[in-house]
């Protein structure tokens, strides 16, 4: 019983706005990993709720990394539904070397300027939300692209996510991140066996 009331009292102190870029978040990276196009104008929804979540929690470099995904997600919708007519879905790429070299590079040296500005900012732990914004921004285009190693490197900010947004009380989002490693696994594998349909 004690369980239950303990339960209630934080159920009420939950925010309306970030249970629903809660559940809008979980339906788009699921649409996503089952290859589903739908997944960007729920995403949409999604990240321009988190733009005002993020900005009320001080964490400015992943408000900024939202209006990023709000712009890419209009970019992965198009990408998405250009897809050849022989096709029934958009197919599947895989990472190229000389991608891999330049998104490290890329990752490291964003994290350094914007962690460096951030540092001078009331914004909360800015040299790690600077990494996962970094890592976020390389894993975002590559989910508009669809290349299969998104969701590697999505597994990976999404377990630093979780951490984050348990310090800063944000208990939904941090079970969302949890729940998105899942997803992420799930649509690493889908797209694989997709990739393999199309190699054969």
């Amino acid at each position: 019983m004690h369980i239950v009331h303990a339960l209630q009292a934080w159920w009420q102190h939950q925010n309306l706005l970030e249970i629903i870029g809660v559940i809008t978040g979980l339906i788009c990276v699921y649409l996503a990993a089952i290859n589903n196009i739908w997944n960007w104008p729920i995403a949409i929804i999604s990240v321009g709720i988190y733009i005002f979540i993020f900005f009320d929690t001080r964490l400015y470099a992943d408000m900024g990394l939202q209006v990023y995904f709000l712009i890419m997600n209009f970019y992965g919708w198009y990408y998405w539904s250009k897809k050849p007519s022989s096709e029934q879905k958009t197919p599947v790429m895989r990472v190229t070397r000389k991608e891999m070299i330049f998104s490290v590079i890329a990752v490291v040296v964003f994290t350094f300027i914007l962690g460096s500005v951030l540092k001078y900012t009331p914004a909360s732990y800015p040299f790690i939300d600077s990494f996962c914004t970094a890592c976020s921004l390389v894993a975002q285009v590559f989910l508009a692209r669809k290349v299969l190693e998104n969701w590697l490197i999505w597994i990976f900010v999404d377990i630093i996510y979780v951490g984050v947004y348990i310090f800063k009380g944000l208990d939904l989002t941090a079970i969302m991140y949890a729940i998105y490693v899942g997803i992420a696994l799930l649509g690493y594998i889908d797209w694989k066996k997709d990739y393999k349909k199309q190699a054969a």
